[in-house]
């Protein structure tokens, strides 16, 4: 059985899915908590209404990132986790942080990485003319928003599309995509070659969803 801890700071919607899957497909794990950097973030209640523990590490208490990342990972650490799940955590980490967790923290970016990495993604998606966009499952390194790509999942830009519809269209994919990537690791089924992620058996490694909001797959 596999300890999963859960990092938020908002509303944690694919938080939500990754509690909502683990359950319903019986994975071989448990979410050990969920903790955020903020005490009003709203999944905090959504967690503990299904009996999950939760924690609150408040980063505007601490004098650096430094301070705050220790004291996370010692919260963290508290959980034995055997896998780390950034779920719209808004925090950058250290590099001392992210060695301690190395091939064993998940992150979802809402771009096709390596292109868009940092904020805005969407508005960048659109003032580029991309005709299509997404969001990208990896493993965290210490550079920002980069590390080996575990999933990608496609959505088409619509003539007329603004951020927000952009972003709906994307966090769709996200709920999808992000459950089945952190089972894939769960199951054992995940390997890193470098910059490279081998997923054993092989299946499709990337999601797209068309106009009709279907979501086909490739391989």
């Amino acid at each position: 059985m596999k300890n999963l801890v859960i990092l938020i700071s908002g509303r944690g919607s694919n938080m939500e899915a990754i509690v909502r899957a683990c359950a319903h497909e019986a994975w071989g794990a448990r979410i050990a908590a969920v903790i955020a950097n903020r005490p009003d973030a709203a999944g905090l209640a959504f967690a503990a209404s299904h009996g999950i523990a939760t924690a609150v590490v408040d980063h505007r208490q601490f004098p650096d990132r430094a301070s705050f990342d220790a004291a996370l990972a010692q919260v963290i650490d508290g959980y034995a986790p055997d896998l780390v799940v950034l779920a719209g955590f808004m925090r950058v980490l250290t590099e001392s942080f992210v060695d301690h967790y190395s091939g064993r923290m998940l992150n979802i970016h809402p771009s096709l990485l390596p292109m868009f990495p940092g904020l805005k993604t969407h508005q960048q998606a659109l003032d580029a003319g991309c005709r299509v966009h997404g969001a990208t499952v990896h493993f965290v390194t210490p550079a920002l928003d980069h590390g080996p790509i575990v999933a990608q999942s496609v959505v088409p830009v619509r003539t007329g599309d603004d951020a927000a519809a952009l972003a709906a269209r994307v966090l769709e994919t996200e709920h999808v995509m992000y459950p089945r990537a952190v089972r894939w690791f769960v199951e054992g089924r995940l390997a890193l070659d470098g910059e490279r992620v081998t997923l054993t058996p092989a299946e499709p490694q990337w999601l797209f969803f068309d106009d009709s909001q279907a979501a086909g797959e490739g391989a």
